[in-house]
């Protein structure tokens, strides 16, 4: 189980690091000046520094299967909107920018739920090195992703980089979340296991993990 969660969170964060390297090139195509370009990166990673306690405090409180798959389903929609205005050549550097917002949005509010279910799946003793690996994970697609993405723009042009990125988030996470599904202990991802707290009480009671 831990083996095909890892695969896909790879394979997902291959795609992101291919896709941010394909809205940065398609900015600077567009003939953006520097202000929107620098932009690009901004809307790629604000979401993560906003949404990051109310992101956790939505996985302790929701289903986390049910709050994974929703957020893939809204990058997915996002990407294919990408994907489409830039194969039919009408997309512009504001709707660019507003567009990989939206998808950092979705990812900023799934990445903290998605790293709670490593500990519900991996036994106490083999918790330490499953998030070793996973750092490795992170790491090594953040080498892989980028030069992946620029080879595939050279190759197969803009919009198939678009394309492949987000098919592989959207359909790796799923697998991962499905074998999850399948072959947790029942009970084990139900919405009472969460941590206890809620977010309108957020630092009046205390915080207790429960694994």
């Amino acid at each position: 189980m831990f083996r095909n969660l890892l695969v896909a969170d790879l394979v997902s964060d291959v795609g992101t690091f291919m896709q941010g390297v394909g809205a940065a090139w398609l900015m600077v195509s567009q003939g953006a000046g520097p202000l929107l370009v620098a932009l690009t990166q901004t809307a790629s990673a604000f979401p993560f520094f906003l949404l990051a306690l109310p992101a956790g405090a939505l996985g302790d409180i929701l289903d986390r299967r049910k709050l994974i798959l929703t957020t893939e389903v809204w990058m997915f929609s996002v990407a294919i909107v990408l994907a489409v205005l830039t194969m039919l050549h009408l997309i512009t550097p504001l709707v660019l920018l507003l567009l990989t917002l939206a998808l950092s949005i979705g990812d900023a509010l799934e990445a903290p739920t998605w790293r709670a279910v490593l500990p519900e799946v991996v036994p106490q003793e083999g918790l330490m090195p499953a998030i070793a690996l996973n750092g490795i994970e992170f790491n090594l697609a953040r080498a892989i992703g980028p030069a992946l993405g620029g080879f595939l723009i050279a190759a197969l042009g803009i919009t198939a980089v678009f394309s492949l990125a987000e098919c592989r988030i959207v359909s790796w996470r799923a697998m991962g979340v499905c074998a999850v599904e399948a072959t947790a202990a029942p009970g084990r991802l139900a919405a009472r296991d969460r941590v206890g707290c809620d977010p309108r009480r957020f630092g009046t009671q205390e915080t207790r993990l429960t694994f």
